[in-house]
């Protein structure tokens, strides 16, 4: 005759009661009455045939026969609770943390997130933007697209978009202005400036100036704000002249919004780089890998006057 098969509801109490060496201490932790677990261990050894505990003043402690069915129950219990989070993840849409600062995520990545989500529409993206992103990681984000030199970013970053800037308008403020690749007569204008620390990471308008070998000082009719989203918004509506960084306005002069009026300032280990989290989940590989193609696909970065030259 085949032995009995032990009912498996006991594995949770039994793990709880050998751990903690107390049937009193394992039915606080499980929520149960002590009289409940003390009924489960009483029916196990009457399936089993053989005492599992040794009962004392001071707690209970296993017996040969309970220590080795205590290891099997632990185990199990280990396992089953892996297999429950595995289980729970298959049931969950995969979300992606991207952290960026708010010039990234408005002009390169809301644009092309659709697309994204075509390829892999069982993946989340969680952007989270920030005025003062920093390229200070600090391992909560999946990915993380910041602004920077090679020097502030690990080893393994790769960088998406070389920083170069033009002096950019609308339509119709060049025209009224007259204004074609004369820098002297840029210096003239309201200039529209990002507002930053003591010791800004990208050009401003003073290196602009320097490079062209001009000198232009703050003036009363320049405007600051303290985006990027509103400096581009306020060249738009033809309120100056603002600075245009690639990757960021090539939409913007692709279709026409706003024109480049001015020779462009570039330098190679400065930009937007990429830089992967710790661990990494497949949803954040897949991505990454998108994020780079993407980059790769738009990496002239050059207005229409500057392809080619």
């Amino acid at each position: 005759m085949s032995e009995r098969q032990l009912d498996l509801g006991w594995i949770r109490v039994f793990e709880a009661v050998g751990r903690l060496g107390s049937i009193t201490a394992a039915a606080r932790a499980l929520g149960l009455s002590q009289p409940a677990v003390s009924y489960v261990v009483r029916e196990l050894e009457t399936q089993l045939g053989t005492p599992l505990l040794v009962r004392g003043h001071r707690g209970s402690a296993l017996t040969p026969a309970g220590e080795l069915l205590h290891r099997a129950a632990r185990a199990a219990a280990g396992e089953i609770d892996t297999a429950a989070r595995a289980v729970r993840r298959l049931s969950r849409r995969p979300v992606v943390r991207l952290f960026t600062d708010y010039g990234f995520a408005s002009f390169w990545m809301m644009p092309r997130v659709a697309a994204f989500r075509q390829v892999h529409p069982e993946t989340d993206v969680h952007i989270i933007a920030s005025a003062g992103a920093d390229h200070g990681l600090d391992g909560a984000e999946d990915v993380a697209v910041l602004f920077g030199a090679r020097r502030d970013f690990p080893p393994e970053s790769v960088q998406l978009v070389e920083e170069r800037i033009w002096p950019v308008c609308s339509p119709a403020f060049a025209a009224r202005h007259g204004l074609g690749q004369e820098p002297a007569r840029i210096g003239n204008l309201p200039l529209l400036h990002l507002e930053s620390t003591p010791h800004p990471r990208w050009f401003g308008w003073s290196d602009w100036f320097a490079a062209m070998g001009l000198a232009r000082g703050p003036a009363a009719s320049d405007l600051s704000l303290n985006t990027y989203g509103l400096v581009v918004q306020a060249a738009m509506a033809d309120q100056g002249v603002a600075l245009g960084w690639a990757g960021l306005i090539d939409g913007a002069l692709a279709d026409g919004t706003l024109v480049a009026i001015g020779p462009s300032l570039a330098r190679r280990e400065t930009g937007y780089w990429l830089a992967p989290g710790a661990t990494l989940s497949e949803p954040a590989r897949d991505l990454i890998a998108w994020i780079l193609g993407e980059a790769r696909a738009g990496s002239t970065g050059l207005p229409a006057h500057e392809k080619g030259s």
